[in-house]
């Protein structure tokens, strides 16, 4: 019987239907990486701090939890990822409006540097062209009618690691999606757009399966490569690069960007003319 961990956590809601194919997804994923489980669940708080806590208690086998609905999901520099559910309008749609899931496993890379974007090649890789990567984890969706336009967001990553009792670390990479564009709120600051208008009959168990896989086999080559395997893949996919952009760093508050560097800072080209490297995930950078 594959190893699907299908009990429910404290903070979870219900096992999620059948419309999650567990047992084909694991048949695709374990001989990615063996002793990988893959579990599904109705709601949560999220994902990514239910594995956390797996692994801060000692637990570090490798998981893939989705959850249908996350009450707490959030993204970086602390802001709330949405993950609504929305009404079916059709027999074709599976009333989810996003996809939220989180990748748990050990990985030991010589340079952390740069995972975010090898993860976000990855993912834009297996979507579409039209998906470009906004530094360090935004994925955008970039009107191919428009190129010159700013891109709306599409998703996001967002990266954690807690230390394991036998010294190794467990990172826990969490994806989110819009399938549907949000509703607008006042949180959302920017333009979002949903993978529905490329795909309207886009469903959330088919794009999991769509993902999973290269996102596994990216972390494989990231630990044993470095994002130098990424580097000239994410400049292909390179929102920001050439773009004027305003920051929250104080060397660089305003500048061009100018592609990221080995280890995927990204370079600014102040208005003083000055080079400057941003690497700080506390960092903000949006196109002006």
């Amino acid at each position: 019987m594959p190893p699907l961990r299908r009990a429910v956590d404290a903070q979870g809601t219900g096992i999620a239907p059948l419309r999650w194919p567990l047992e084909a997804l694991w048949a695709q994923l374990e001989p990615l990486r063996p002793g990988l489980s893959v579990e599904a669940l109705v709601e949560t708080d999220s994902t990514s701090t239910r594995l956390l806590e797996r692994a801060r208690s000692g637990d570090g086998a490798p998981c893939l939890l989705v959850a249908e609905r996350q009450t707490a999901g959030r993204g970086r520099l602390g802001r709330t990822w949405f993950s609504d559910t929305t009404t079916a309008s059709s027999s074709t749609a599976d009333g989810l409006g996003s996809l939220t899931f989180s990748l748990g496993l050990t990985l030991a890379p010589a340079d952390w540097s740069g995972l975010s974007l090898a993860v976000g090649v990855a993912l834009a890789e297996a979507l579409h062209p039209g998906v470009r990567l906004k530094w360090p984890n935004d994925l955008w969706l970039i009107d191919e009618a428009a190129p010159g336009a700013p891109g709306r967001k599409l998703g996001g990553v967002l990266i954690e690691t807690a230390a394991l009792p036998d010294g190794g670390r467990y990172a826990v990479i969490g994806v989110g999606l819009n399938l549907a564009r949000p509703d607008a709120r006042p949180e959302i600051t920017q333009a979002t757009a949903g993978w529905r208008e490329i795909e309207p009959l886009a469903r959330a168990p088919e794009m999991l399966a769509r993902l999973a896989p290269p996102l596994l086999i990216a972390l494989g080559v990231f630990e044993q490569r470095g994002f130098e395997a990424f580097a000239t893949r994410f400049a292909a996919r390179d929102a920001l690069a050439g773009r004027p952009v305003q920051t929250t760093s104080t060397d660089a508050e305003r500048g061009v960007a100018e592609g990221v560097d080995a280890r995927g800072a990204l370079r600014v080209r102040t208005d003083g003319g000055e080079l400057r490297l941003i690497d700080s995930g506390e960092v903000s950078v949006r196109p002006c």
